[in-house]
């Protein structure tokens, strides 16, 4: 065995047999305390990242405005598209997890790639952005910007969003490896770490969203940008501190082939009928066919690719063709990714209210009253509201809520994952409408020849606590959801479709935001998100997307209950929850 971390204490340790009959170790470790300990270890690391990473995002739509010169609408679609490269990377990062590189090195690469980007961008900023120094806090104008520096800046910025996004997925599984088993104790562990998990999140950003933000909209961009490096570097620091004391679970090779042999196998049997085979194939013992994977039990559902499991004469002579004859636990593999998406999409929509804390949230405060006597509160400041939201309502939910519902309902958690998805989309709707109230109440104090309102900022307190609320029953509850119905083989997948329901979250938003205006701003007039917020109507936008939500709210309940959960191993539930250690 190899990299096996040292002075761990095994309390159970099964021998079973392999592909090439090798033996094969499997473990299953009960030391509660030295779980938690690697876990720490992650959670700061996931504090310390986030900090870096939103010391970027959170004002980068001012950035762009600022200093870059774009428009609103046109840095508005720039950050969602950013934003969901961010995202969209957390699918590349999972795929390299799961099929070759494992949890370990994906983290530590892309947190490398992480670092790297943020030193290029506080370098560019430096020397070739801000100038004259000092520009870029909303009353000095910044000077012309070389065609190289602005693609330099480009390429730092998306280095940064390759680096988090391919992070944060397999960190998110890395944790929950940590926690062995299937007792209701581990079952509660590894609930509570996808808490933690994103308390650890708005831990970090609630400081990029405080201090660091202040800094950057004060002009001191660069000090912002290296104060997000010094994090990262630090980050990356406590993540290797851990080596020797992680759980490492082995890759299990890419899943793309195993998916395709299913359909293909299924295809060139689609005249047989079940009764004419002679079974559903699928390999003895504990271990499936697939590397490091339990069994997956057979369900009735997509019958039509049960097809692939089926032995014909002519497949028992010789070695198994895996594009003919597929196994059952490789057949319910794919099964299980057709059942998830239905219920991924249906989080888009709320990914779309979400991305506009980043983008329209913060171009509406930019135009409201934000002095405190002659201290000036940056707009994108009031996203503390949001960060303070979650934290409240984590501690809420975990402390109160799971204990009451668990009581009513009888399930330990409180609530399932799927019922807190849709509560999640319920906060969400009314977050919109909320935004929509306080963007028709901002448009009646607008002062003539004033180009901010005389409403008080504080009036986007209630759409940011919405939002925030309703990350705390959506996020985390879809974070518990996909890792916890994913195969073993796909767990970092399972993880990563969270992230990338954001990434299309956002270019859905940056879409809509472009057909909007496509159809409002026609014959002279300004359209709804104009250059000048006080000439449009942006709360028709926000009511907009409060009824979309309300729409795919009616959708998800359907398909919520139309889903079928993952069942996984055989009868000996103790057999069922081994996992192979490297």
């Amino acid at each position: 065995m190899e990299n096996q971390p040292q002075g761990a204490e095994v309390d159970n340790i099964l021998e079973v047999g392999a592909d090439n009959n090798e033996n094969i170790r499997i473990e299953k470790k009960g030391l509660m305390g030295r779980s938690w300990t690697s876990a720490f270890l992650l959670l700061a690391n996931q504090a310390l990242a986030t900090l870096a990473f939103f010391g970027v995002g959170v004002n980068l739509v001012l950035f762009l405005t600022r200093v870059m010169e774009q428009s609103n609408a046109t840095a508005a679609n720039n950050v969602s598209i950013w934003t969901g490269t961010v995202y969209l990377c957390s699918l590349i990062g999972a795929f390299l997890s799961d099929s070759y590189w494992g949890r370990y090195i994906t983290c530590a690469l892309f947190q490398v790639v992480l670092v790297v980007g943020l030193i290029l961008l506080s370098l560019t900023s430096w020397f070739f952005l801000l100038s004259p120094r000092g520009c870029g806090d909303g009353k000095l104008e910044c000077g012309p910007k070389e065609t190289y520096a602005i693609a330099v800046f480009y390429l730092a910025i998306y280095l940064v969003a390759f680096g988090y996004g391919g992070h944060q997925p397999t960190l998110a599984t890395f944790g929950a490896d940590q926690f062995i088993g299937s007792d209701a104790k581990t079952t509660d562990d590894k609930s509570a770490f996808f808490c933690y998990f994103y308390f650890a999140l708005n831990v970090g950003s609630l400081f990029s969203n405080t201090i660091l933000v202040y800094y950057e909209d004060a002009g001191k961009w660069t000090l912002g940008f290296w104060a997000a490096t010094g994090s990262a570097v630090v980050g990356l620091i406590v993540f290797l501190a851990g080596t020797r004391g992680y759980e490492y679970i082995k890759p299990s090779g890419n899943p793309i082939p195993r998916v395709a042999q299913v359909f293909i196998a299924a295809g060139r049997k689609w005249k047989v009928s079940l009764t004419e085979g002679d079974g559903l194939y699928e390999v003895e013992g504990t271990q499936s066919a697939i590397k490091g994977s339990r069994k997956i039990r057979h369900t009735d559902e997509f019958t039509c690719l049960d097809k692939a499991a089926i032995m014909m004469e002519e497949d028992c002579c010789g070695p198994l063709d895996p594009w003919r004859v597929c196994s059952v636990t490789q057949v319910e593999e794919a099964k299980c990714i057709i059942r998830m998406l239905p219920i991924w999409l249906c989080t888009i929509v709320y990914s779309v209210v979400f991305t506009q804390m980043a983008s329209l949230f913060v171009e509406q405060g930019d135009v409201m009253y934000s002095h405190i006597g002659s201290f000036h509160l940056p707009a994108a400041s009031m996203s503390v509201f949001d960060i303070c939201s979650v934290l409240f309502c984590t501690g809420i939910y975990r402390q109160i809520l799971v204990p009451i519902a668990g009581r009513l309902s009888g399930n330990p958690k409180g609530l399932t994952e799927l019922q807190r998805m849709g509560v999640g989309l319920i906060i969400g709707m009314l977050a919109m409408f909320a935004a929509g109230l306080t963007e028709m109440e901002r448009l009646k104090r607008v002062v003539p020849g004033q180009p901010v309102s005389s409403l008080s900022i504080f009036w986007q307190i209630p759409q940011y606590v919405l939002v925030g609320a309703s990350e705390v029953f959506m996020y985390v509850g879809q974070l518990e959801f996909f890792n916890g119905q994913a195969p073993d083989g796909i767990k970092s997948f399972g993880s990563s479709l969270c992230m990338a329901s954001i990434s299309l979250g956002n270019f859905v938003s940056s879409l809509l935001v472009q057909m909007v205006m496509g159809i409002t701003a026609r014959n002279d007039m300004p359209g709804w998100i104009p250059e000048n917020l006080n000439e449009g109507h942006m709360d028709r936008f926000y009511f907009l997307i409060g009824v979309l939500t309300a729409v795919d709210f009616v959708v998800y309940i359907w398909c919520a209950k139309w889903y079928k959960c993952i069942k996984v191993g055989e009868d000996d539930e103790a057999k069922a929850n081994a996992i192979e250690r490297v």
